[in-house]
């Protein structure tokens, strides 16, 4: 009973597809001191101090980890005072290594963030794309409010991982697979082994820094964040008290299948629309079905009830006659991007398709950096091409045929040939869809789990999907019990770029309340970070549909199905 013991994100705003760790701002250094007790700095903090001199080049006993590895080590531990939230924040800065089983796989390295003033709690953070790097321990959670602290500035112990493997520093962020080579450096990204291997070394050194465990452990985490905060729920359902997952790509071998599948469309000739396309599909979108959830506000609240035809643009004699129409080679290519995929074989995970993007009700292909880039996929792939093509360029090299100089575009998902075997067997590691959370919800576990229904780069339709196979397992009452699941109309993957709805809430006192207080979310709101407007934050399948009054108020707003 491990609850009633004593331990019980942007290229713009965030880091990364939720974790590029670009950290911003200079730290200054402090020299360690040895622990002391001080009064509180703060109403409700702890009194404690980080024992940081003690932690330097401390060794990490492999016995600690429950999975294998060869014991770990401290490579630094330093006293730093940072801003956060707009406050001044000291902590212990502690950087360390897990040395893997295969002396030839890379070694997890892991950050651990240890504030003065604890408050008791420990936050571990996600990754996002294929990692490499440590994400930002200064960061606030996914789609986290603008106005509230961000984890450390709550006295939180903060600490996460590379995922056990380094990115290339000439690699695009985040887009460097080439670990994948590997087989421990493969199952410590994509099964999710350096989260328990990092969550186990990271404990510890939160033990001797304080002298205590925590009170409660949460995880948070987006896109492949958001996949890794679903894997701890499944795998390790004791090992922490709340989860929040954002825009996860929980089945991740599915979705990098259809990647595959549209970068064999989008590069064909003439299908890729370029970027005055793209502006004029998402344009006439948003002007098509703005007004159907009951006022303009660019801004699709219920996609479901969007059903744009692309053929409305068609070019008259059907090949590419400028910027004011779409061509019938791109027209096949938005609608592929906009329509389920399906495979017609068999793979070990059982999946058996992927649902397709909403850039036929409200997402945008421009998001820069994450979304479908400038030029069309090719070989070698252009930096300039999509997220996604670059993404699945590296899975081919390096997950799928582990030969850097493959070309991509030769292996054709719907007719894999001799890689199916391969295929099939990587959906057991990187799809990680195990609906079954009764262990998770009895060992007191909640979960919040979020998606923008304008995501162009993880599907929400996909997150969907998963949290109905939940309440297919569970039960809608034993669902409801310990889970929430909010689509938020108009907001993006992670608020990159510009999106209509900037979407925010503050998620992590809903999730404090809950674990700790029993009080489940009772109608939240989100704000809109970049245009200064208010939602109610609608349990899925319930989107805001306007009734009267300020437009720029969630009081306006009513939860309807």
């Amino acid at each position: 009973m491990r609850r009633t013991e004593a331990r019980g994100t942007t290229i713009r705003r965030l880091a990364g597809p939720a974790a590029l760790a670009l950290v911003a701002g200079a730290l200054h250094v402090l020299a360690p001191g040895p622990a002391t007790a001080t009064t509180s700095s703060g109403a409700g903090y702890s009194a404690t101090v980080p024992r940081c001199a003690g932690l330097a080049r401390m060794e990490i006993p492999a016995s600690v980890m429950s999975l294998p590895t060869r014991g770990g080590r401290v490579t630094s531990a330093a006293v730093r005072t940072s801003v956060v939230s707009g406050e001044t924040v000291t902590y212990c800065q502690v950087d360390a290594a897990l040395s893997p089983v295969d002396p030839a796989a890379p070694e997890v390295r892991m950050r651990v963030d240890l504030p003065y003033d604890w408050n008791r709690k420990a936050m571990m953070f996600g990754g996002g794309g294929y990692s490499g790097t440590v994400p930002d321990l200064t960061a606030n959670v996914p789609f986290g409010p603008t106005d509230r602290p961000a984890p450390l500035a709550r006295r939180y112990a903060t600490f996460a991982s590379d995922s056990g493997h380094q990115q290339s520093p000439t690699a695009p962020p985040s887009l460097d697979g080439s670990f994948g080579l590997n087989d421990e450096a493969l199952h410590n990204f994509a099964a999710g082994d350096a989260l328990k291997k990092t969550h186990d070394a990271s404990l510890f050194l939160i033990r001797h820094a304080y002298g205590t465990k925590p009170a409660k452990v949460y995880f948070a985490g987006g896109s492949t964040g958001g996949r890794e905060a679903l894997v701890v729920a499944q795998r390790w359902p004791e090992a922490f008290d709340g989860v929040i997952s954002a825009y996860p790509a929980w089945n991740n071998l599915s979705e990098v299948l259809y990647l595959g599948h549209l970068t064999q469309v989008l590069s064909r000739p003439g299908a890729f629309p370029g970027p005055d396309k793209q502006t004029l599909l998402y344009d006439s979108v948003i002007k098509a079905c703005d007004h159907r959830d009951g006022i303009r506000d660019k801004v699709i609240s219920n996609p479901r009830g969007c059903r744009f035809d692309p053929h409305v643009l068609r070019c008259p004699t059907g090949a590419d006659d400028g910027p004011s129409c779409l061509s019938d080679a791109q027209i096949r290519s938005v609608t592929a991007m906009s329509t389920p995929f399906r495979w017609p074989y068999r793979i070990a995970s059982g999946e058996t398709g992927y649902p397709g993007f909403p850039f036929l009700s409200g997402a945008d292909m421009r998001t820069p950096f994450l979304g479908f880039g400038t030029t069309a996929p090719a070989h070698p792939m252009p930096v300039t091409s999509g997220y996604g093509m670059q993404y699945w360029d590296q899975w081919v090299k390096y997950f799928l045929t582990r030969d850097p100089h493959h070309n991509s575009l030769d292996v054709d998902p719907r007719r894999p040939g001799k890689w199916l075997g391969r295929i099939s067997h990587l959906s057991t590691v990187q799809d990680r869809n195990d609906a079954d959370l009764r262990p998770f919800a009895r060992a007191g576990g909640k979960l919040i789990l979020l998606h923008g229904a304008a995501d162009e780069l993880v599907s929400h339709r996909s997150t969907s999907d998963y949290y109905e196979r939940v309440r297919d397992v569970l039960g809608p009452r034993s669902t409801h019990a310990f889970m929430r699941y909010y689509v938020l109309p108009g907001a993006n993957h992670a608020n990159v770029g510009a999106p209509a709805f900037a979407g925010t809430s503050d998620s992590l006192t809903a999730l404090e309340r809950w674990a700790e207080k029993g009080q489940p979310p009772t109608r939240p709101v989100m704000t809109d970070a970049l245009h200064e407007r208010t939602r109610p934050l609608c349990t899925y399948p319930a989107w805001p549909r306007y009734r009267t009054g300020d437009p720029d108020s969630a009081a306006s707003f009513t939860c309807v199905r």
